[in-house]
């Protein structure tokens, strides 16, 4: 097992320092503190250097703790900074990014029109300020993205047409923009239609076109694809613990992983094609992840997976870990 970080080559993201309880990240030209639960040593700078370099800092609100509410609150400015701003993503490493936290000066304004799309293979992220602490990004999952990326080239070279990705709980659609990047025909899917309109917000940034936007609760579509004989070369997951549908479905993901699983494997390809599947969940572990891979999909016992965690590594050199990965590429 595997622990993955993003690429050093992405100068549009820095974790700055790390520890009691919270995490000081530049994003772009702009530096946000945040809860962190994981983080549970001490910091190596000292307060006073975290105020001096932050823009903006997440204060949790009374609702932190609750389910359904434990990320709700608030951003308090100590720095003027926008509301929304962007950054971009190279995939494999290449290109120029914009910002340094040394070098560059800080964006005054935020406009899509200072990241114009480019027909490298690359993709523009819009950020901001939600009561939920999130901003549109999970930076972990940068590792994830170059394997999509990477794989669906792969896979794209050695069919005739265009691959098949399928993103789960897609959120704002990095993945689905490295799958597209790759030259996949992708299919979008999350229940909560602005997450959806985000995401369609940066494929237009990035000079994208042509993903399949669907507002659903992810199982009714995959259960739904497998009764149509539908299959896909790729299929994406990263379930939240809890949530809801769009019509008010509950989703609980101890109940509802192995059954979803079970659908993800009767239509992924049996042949060309990949799986993605990314835990959030405390208590989750890489082993756990491949036990409920191998059982709902009946891979057998030398079926080779990837598995491990993504995580974070601060400028001091201490590693942050925020999620578990498995995958499947056959």
């Amino acid at each position: 097992m595997a622990t993955e970080f993003p690429s050093e080559h992405w100068k549009d993201y820095e974790l700055l320092d790390s520890g009691r309880g919270m995490k000081l990240e530049r994003f772009g030209g702009y530096v946000l503190a945040r809860p962190e639960p994981k983080a549970l040593w001490d910091k190596n700078m000292t307060d006073q250097e975290w105020d001096r370099l932050t823009h903006t800092r997440f204060t949790p609100g009374a609702g932190f703790g609750k389910a359904g509410k434990e990320d709700s609150g608030t951003w308090d400015r100590l720095k003027a900074m926008p509301d929304q701003w962007w950054i971009r993503y190279f995939l494999g490493g290449g290109g120029k990014s914009s910002g340094s936290l040394r070098s560059a000066p800080y964006p005054g304004k935020c406009s899509p029109d200072d990241f114009p799309a480019t027909g490298d293979a690359s993709f523009n992220l819009r950020l901001g300020l939600t009561s939920f602490k999130h901003v549109g990004v999970f930076p972990e999952q940068a590792a994830n993205w170059e394997y999509i990326f990477r794989n669906t080239s792969q896979i794209a070279a050695s069919m005739e047409q265009k691959p098949r990705v399928l993103n789960l709980f897609a959120y704002t659609g990095a993945a689905s923009l490295a799958a597209q990047a790759a030259g996949a025909d992708v299919t979008h899917l999350d229940s909560v239609r602005q997450v959806v309109t985000w995401a369609h917000e940066n494929q237009d940034r990035s000079g994208l076109d042509g993903i399949r936007w669907v507002v659903e609760d992810a199982m009714k579509f995959a259960k739904r694809e497998a009764r149509r004989g539908n299959v896909y070369n790729g299929i994406i997951l990263d379930p939240p613990a809890y949530g809801h549908g769009p019509d008010g479905e509950k989703w609980k993901l101890d109940e509802c992983l192995f059954d979803m699983m079970r659908s993800v494997g009767q239509i992924l390809a049996p042949q060309n094609s990949f799986m993605v599947l990314n835990l959030y969940s405390n208590g989750f572990s890489a082993v756990l992840g491949e036990t409920v891979v191998r059982q709902a999909l009946n891979l057998k016992p030398d079926t080779p997976l990837d598995s491990g965690e993504l995580a974070l590594k601060d400028k001091f050199g201490k590693i942050l870990p925020l999620s578990i990965f498995v995958r499947l590429r056959r």
